[in-house]
């Protein structure tokens, strides 16, 4: 169903069927404002397509401006729309799995950069489709780019001679990313060698698939899923993953905070934040490991 449809007849399901309060009503409605706000600047537009990365996907972002109380009631919010859809036209429900611990802010799940790089490094950049694979991956990993705007992207938005991605993001913000020099190469390669070889009609995308289609969201799930399997990693790297290890690392890496919040394309710098938390637990995490006053002896022996 449509999701504009869906919500319509939800709000009108809840206010006459089940004769809610106007105050519940419009809590319910100002909640999910926001999730289908999310989910359109995911190219999301259909109900079927919804997923439950996708739901944990907004819940974290969600996590990292509401607190305990208005985060719980966000996603009873989220879960009963989904409950209403699952019951009335028999649509699965994203939801049935969601949990949200009260007063607990959830940290980003992100890669590591071995698996980033051992990631990348398992395409075969000479057959054609493993090129636009790796290729796809590549600018969503280099740039941080949600996978709408990983797909939507058009050839004039991505300059690779001087290094830099011109990215329409939430609300039609323009961002202006710059691209490392060590993505440049496989991209290069991809619109030169295979984007002429799938391109069967004038198009503006930079990225199409071998029939010359634009690429969806569901195909970039499923080669994540399909590689994370292949490499034996022991969790499944969704492309939003993707985009918080690109966060992550950065940190890491010593950049600043300011202008990691405008190439994620973040309006409150309070998003942004929550990856302090991420490096901070590392920080903890790496002392608690390698600090000689946390070992024994005999194990410093060894």
């Amino acid at each position: 169903m449509k999701l504009n449809e869906a919500i319509r007849r939800y709000t009108a399901e809840i206010t006459v069927s089940e004769g809610k309060s106007p105050r519940t009503v419009s809590s319910y409605t100002s909640d999910l404002k926001q999730y289908v706000a999310f989910l359109e600047a995911e190219d999301i537009k259909d109900t079927k397509k919804i997923t439950s990365d996708l739901v944990e996907g907004f819940m974290i972002e969600q996590s990292m401006e509401k607190k305990g109380t208005s985060l719980s009631r966000m996603a009873a919010s989220v879960r009963s729309f989904h409950q209403y859809l699952s019951y009335m036209y028999d649509e699965a429900d994203p939801t049935l799995n969601l949990e949200v611990h009260r007063g607990v802010k959830r940290l980003p799940v992100f890669a590591s950069v071995e698996e980033i790089n051992r990631l990348m490094a398992s395409f075969d950049d000479t057959n054609p489709q493993e090129l636009f694979q790796h290729a796809l991956l590549e600018l969503i990993y280099a740039c941080g780019m949600r996978v709408s705007e990983a797909t939507s992207i058009t050839i004039n938005r991505v300059d690779l001679d001087s290094g830099f991605a011109r990215i329409l993001g939430k609300g039609n913000k323009e961002r202006i990313v710059p691209i490392p020099s060590g993505s440049i190469s496989v991209l290069k390669r991809y619109l030169t060698l295979v984007r002429p070889l799938y391109l069967k009609k004038p198009t503006q995308l930079f990225f199409i698939n071998r029939l010359g289609h634009k690429v969806t969201r569901e195909y970039v799930e499923q080669l994540l899923r399909n590689k994370c399997d292949e490499l034996g990693f022991d969790r499944h790297i969704t492309p939003h993953k993707l985009r918080h290890s690109y966060a992550t690392h950065l940190l890491q890496g010593g950049a600043d905070l300011r202008a990691i919040q405008e190439m994620l394309g973040h309006a409150d710098i309070k998003t942004t934040e929550i990856y302090t938390h991420v490096a901070n637990r590392q920080m903890f995490e790496s002392y608690s490991r390698f600090h000689p006053g946390n070992h024994d002896l005999e194990d410093l022996k060894k």
